[in-house]
């Protein structure tokens, strides 16, 4: 019963823009250095031969990453982009600390789910690119592994616009394997398909909508995460190992439109106690008073430095009433803090300046300290300013 993280939107976006040309989508999911790259390299890179095998990248803790998939319906709301479709349904993948060597491998997607992708980014089977392939990308993930024992803080995760759920698998295992319960959450008809307890995987319903407002897809991924928390930390019945959850400790990080998630999630919901927005635009930047708990800002060095054409992190840095950190990352492109770039380069595409591998260290060392300092309460030095090891991690006001 246990369906795993699909490849995101947005890489393959990457890779249909590459291997195809059909540009770079979604505007508020890509920087526009990001959209030039891909631009650059769809006129300029000719399709891989070879088949396409992605692997992410091992956690780095102690405990192995176990994982479980559950299907939640909230009766008390209508789907907001398909009404018709009855109340709204998620599917949320759970990624906790497990006992090394237990469980089975778990796939990375359902193939329903791979092959929807394909077919939206209209990938040639010249790509190298298939559904079977895209379904076994390598998590490092395990179906049915055995818990650690204790409880746990709970980190929540919101994909980029156009992404499902899977774009942040490297970051869920390697949180688990420090010692957080992760739930990736997939928004339903926000990406190219989620599938969904009934086994339909319904396709996007907005994707394509050029009058979309993006402060409302926030504030709806806020009451979808605000009503997971609900069903993870009232008793045991939406997932059998919910007794793993601190329900007193909660974070949550987003990418892109997933960050501004988080910040409306947080101003919505006093139980998130610290957010982290990757490389989003705020949607709306927070007023003053509305964020007075910790909050990391990580981006790219062109559009998030001070000065920055995105005038919505300024905006709220300035607004900001607790702990709080600014950092850019240089050499990045907006989809060094999720797997995109990893696995555009494993089927065989330049990627930024900043090689991939170095993007997943990075967003996974500077959200774990960032979640450790303000969940767990344990200093992490590496936030207290630039490292020798980090000099790509520049530190802002």
């Amino acid at each position: 019963m246990k369906r795993n993280r699909r490849i995101s939107a947005v890489a393959v976006l990457a890779l249909a823009a590459l291997i195809a040309g059909t540009g770079a989508g979604f505007a508020a999911t890509t920087t526009p250095s990001a959209t030039h790259a891909i631009d650059t390299a769809a006129a300029t890179t000719t399709a891989p031969t070879r088949s396409f095998q992605g692997t992410l990248p091992a956690p780095t803790g102690p405990d192995a990453a176990g994982e479980d998939v559950i299907h939640l319906t909230d009766a008390s709301r209508p789907d907001p982009w398909v009404p018709s479709s009855g109340p709204r349904q998620l599917t949320v993948t759970m990624v906790y600390p497990a006992v090394l060597g237990t469980g089975t491998p778990a796939p990375y997607m359902t193939l329903a789910e791979a092959a929807g992708i394909i077919q939206r980014r209209k990938l040639p089977a010249s790509s190298g690119v298939t559904a079977e392939n895209l379904s076994s990308v390598t998590t490092h993930a395990f179906d049915g592994a055995r818990p650690q024992r204790g409880k746990y803080p709970l980190v929540v995760l919101s994909p980029a616009a156009e992404d499902p759920r899977m774009t942040l698998t490297s970051l869920a295992t390697d949180l688990a394997s420090h010692g957080y319960v992760v739930a990736l959450v997939g928004h339903t008809y926000e990406d190219s398909g989620e599938t969904l307890a009934n086994g339909r995987t319904p396709t996007c319903a907005i994707c394509d909508d050029p009058t979309l407002d993006l402060d409302s897809v926030a504030a709806s991924r806020a009451l979808d995460v605000s009503f997971v928390i609900d069903q993870l930390t009232h008793g045991n019945t939406a997932w059998r190992l919910a007794h793993l959850i601190d329900k007193h400790d909660i974070g949550m990080a987003g990418h892109s439109l997933g960050g501004a998630a988080a910040a409306a999630t947080m101003i919505a919901d006093p139980r998130v106690r610290a957010g982290v927005n990757m490389d989003g635009k705020f949607h709306p930047a927070p007023t003053p008073g509305q964020i007075d708990r910790p909050l990391l800002m990580l981006g790219v060095t062109d559009s998030h430095s001070p000065g920055g054409y995105d005038t919505t992190w300024a905006q709220t840095w300035a607004t900001l009433g607790g702990y709080k950190k600014w950092l850019t990352v240089a050499g990045a492109d907006h989809f060094s803090f999720a797997d995109l770039d990893l696995l555009q380069e494993e089927a065989g595409f330049p990627g930024p300046p900043l090689s991939p591998e170095r993007g997943v260290v990075i967003t996974r060392e500077y959200v774990t300290a960032f979640f450790d300092q303000t969940l767990k309460g344990i200093h992490r030095p590496l936030l207290d300013g630039p490292s020798l090891n980090n000099p790509e991690v520049l530190f802002q006001p």
